[in-house]
């Protein structure tokens, strides 16, 4: 196991963080597995490690092998894991020790992985609850399943839902550190999307761009927040890019951000024509996925249902379609019946935070929705992955878009379907289109929110200007 410095918080904050959690789980022992090592093509050549947030956010510590273990009832907590070997040293050199690096998120003691399952049967026999939360790795959750004697079908159905709600509640509330670790994030992201706009030019393909932007979120300290989204198929949501080659008269989507060393994501989405100049017909669809994305920013602020934004987004995309010709009749009924979900099929947004999809591994049901609030299976909102109250402290992006799938569209009109809405005579222009999507960052104040970041160009007069 490689043991390698610490990019952490203070010693504080990590005690802070386990002792309101405890507090919130009020009893039994709290289980949390951080990740492993994984071989990509055999067991020494491993992808490159990503620590699990959750417990990156309780223990602080950035190391593969890893578990934190919090007796609530006895008011004890430990890290368990195995020093470095002289094997390891060899390969790696001297590396902090397992006990020193532990200390510095003001936790004494420390085990080997071989006594964990000790621990857990001994506090198992005796009638204590084991809290752990769904496993999203194998690795883990197989340990689990030998750690619980319970079999890897019943493990995640298992978890504790109150220390997913504890975990969720802790979390979901940026404190000032982490906010100017996510602006130090947006910022970086922020340089590769203007290296995004000066390489795309007609000849070069996807993927050369799409690389040029992972090397810069690596060669800043950190690494992607999720892979790269950049495609001249912006119909497609999460199209990862490709060998195809940029030509002119199309228009490039990219999504992409970049995760600090503290795995603090960004996330940004900028939408521009292969030439230097929008064309009338992408100026237009550019605009009034613009001016969504400002009217739902404006309605930003602590109590709001972002469920609400979400709809109030959605209708002025159905005004801007209806100007387009796309579409008409009314413009809520549109909306309310999901006639407007030819065009945008997702969701308005999503928390962010130590994951680009904050806390995605516990369940969008608890993240995203309140008690009482039901996800919907409805298509288009199916996808909302927010919708609950806004809170002082949520972080959170906002990000319209207009998407013109060919496949959507036939089947939808040989079906006739929303034709009181859609006027399906006109979309022939759209059906090579691609698709828009403009995406920023905000944290919500405790009177309404601040952009994360500087300000990115989004204009079609800046990105004009720019490409120029």
């Amino acid at each position: 196991m490689i043991i390698k410095q610490e990019n952490m918080f203070s010693r504080e904050t990590y005690k802070e963080r386990r002792r309101v959690l405890s507090a919130a789980t009020g009893k039994g022992l709290i289980l949390l597995l951080g990740n492993s090592e994984s071989g990509m093509n055999y067991k020494d050549n491993v992808y490159p490690f990503r620590q699990d947030s959750s417990f990156l956010y309780f223990f602080g510590l950035d190391k593969p092998g890893l578990a934190g273990v919090i007796n609530v009832d006895e008011d004890t907590e430990m890290i368990v894991g195995d020093e470095a070997t002289l094997d390891d040293i060899v390969w790696t050199g001297p590396q902090t020790s397992l006990s020193e690096a532990a200390e510095k998120a003001g936790i004494k003691k420390v085990i080997g992985t071989d006594k964990l399952p000790d621990i857990i049967k001994q506090s198992i026999a005796t009638g204590q609850t084991v809290h752990y939360l769904p496993p999203y790795r194998p690795e883990n959750l197989l340990w689990l399943s030998a750690l619980l004697n319970r079999p890897v079908a019943a493990v995640k159905d298992n978890a504790s839902i109150q220390l997913i709600k504890a975990v969720i509640a802790q979390r979901a509330i940026k404190s000032p550190e982490e906010e100017a670790e996510i602006n130090k994030a947006v910022n970086i992201s922020n340089e590769m999307h203007l290296a995004a706009m000066r390489e795309s030019v007609a000849g070069v393909t996807e993927k050369y761009v799409s690389g040029k932007l992972e090397g810069m979120s690596v060669s800043a300290g950190g690494r992607l927040s999720y892979p790269v989204i950049y495609t001249i198929n912006g119909q497609i949501l999460h199209n990862h890019p490709t060998d195809a080659v940029l030509k002119s008269g199309q228009i490039v989507l990219c999504d992409a951000g970049a995760e600090t060393a503290m795995h603090y994501a960004g996330d940004l989405t900028r939408s521009y024509p292969v030439d230097k100049k929008f064309t009338s017909l992408q100026k237009e669809a550019y605009e009034i996925v613009l001016r969504a994305q400002e009217e739902a920013v404006n309605a930003l602020k602590p109590g709001a249902l972002f469920y609400d934004i979400h709809h109030l987004a959605c209708e002025w995309l159905v005004k801007g379609l209806q100007q387009l010709g796309l579409m008409k009749g009314d413009v809520k009924e549109a909306v309310q019946l999901g006639a407007h979900t030819l065009f945008f099929q997702c969701g308005l947004g999503h928390m962010m935070g130590l994951d680009v999809h904050d806390m995605e591994d516990l369940g969008e049901q608890y993240v995203g929705y309140a008690d009482g609030q039901q996800k919907s299976k409805e298509f288009g909102l199916k996808s909302l992955r927010l919708a609950r109250k806004l809170e002082p402290g949520f972080v959170l992006t906002v990000e319209p878009g207009l998407y013109f799938i060919p496949e959507l569209m036939d089947i939808w009109e040989s079906q006739k379907k929303f034709s009181q809405f859609i006027n399906y005579d006109k979309l022939a222009p759209f059906r090579s289109f691609g698709g828009v999507r403009v995406e920023e960052n905000f944290i919500i104040t405790e009177r309404g929110y601040r952009l994360l970041g500087d300000p990115l160009i989004k204009t079609v007069a800046e990105i004009e200007q720019y490409r120029g």
